[in-house]
């Protein structure tokens, strides 16, 4: 596995070594040991979720507050989104950036993401299904989020919005300045 820092410290895209063959193909998906040695951490993923999604859901951009943050370990098992992540710490030379990323069942990339961010998707395929692994549980009293047409971050989402399939909780979400880690 290939672990590359983006420009946000400490959130990192990992690209798998893949076996390829006539008969399809295999790939170690997450070693704790080597996923710790590659972005110099030790984080314990102790939960994992998946979602499924239609074409054009925008789900985010979520955060969980204080003592409840949640570093998150995200691929696509099948479908292609594009990934959203927002440095929301407030001490951070990089807060209010984001990065995107393309995570596909083609590509297989994963991206870590750190406590003290925003994390957000939007489905480009047809369906995806979305997993994720977490540091700590969730919890309902913390959570936060901000709104995905956030004119400070002025993300593109790379679809029109009347495609948009966003929550009526998601669109209640408050702007960046707002948040609350």
């Amino acid at each position: 596995m290939i672990a590359k820092e983006t420009k946000l410290k400490g959130c990192f895209i990992l690209e798998p070594k893949i076996f390829e063959d006539n008969r399809g193909y295999f790939f170690e998906s997450f070693n704790q040991k080597t996923f710790n040695e590659l972005i110099g951490q030790n984080v314990n993923f102790i939960q994992d979720n998946e979602s499924f999604s239609v074409k054009g859901t925008l789900r985010g951009l979520h955060y969980q507050k204080r003592e409840f943050g949640q570093a998150k370990l995200v691929r696509v098992i099948k479908g292609n989104v594009l990934d959203i992540a927002v440095d929301i710490r407030k001490d951070s030379s990089t807060y209010g950036e984001y990065i995107s990323i393309e995570l596909s069942e083609d590509n297989k990339k994963q991206l870590f993401i750190p406590r003290g961010f925003a994390h957000g998707f939007i489905v480009l395929s047809e369906t995806a299904i979305f997993s994720y692994k977490c540091d700590n549980f969730y919890n309902k009293e913390s959570e936060g989020g901000i709104i995905y047409n956030d004119n400070s971050l002025n993300i593109d989402w790379k679809l029109n919005e009347e495609e948009f399939i966003i929550s009526e909780k998601d669109l209640l979400l408050t702007p960046l300045i707002q948040a609350q880690v």
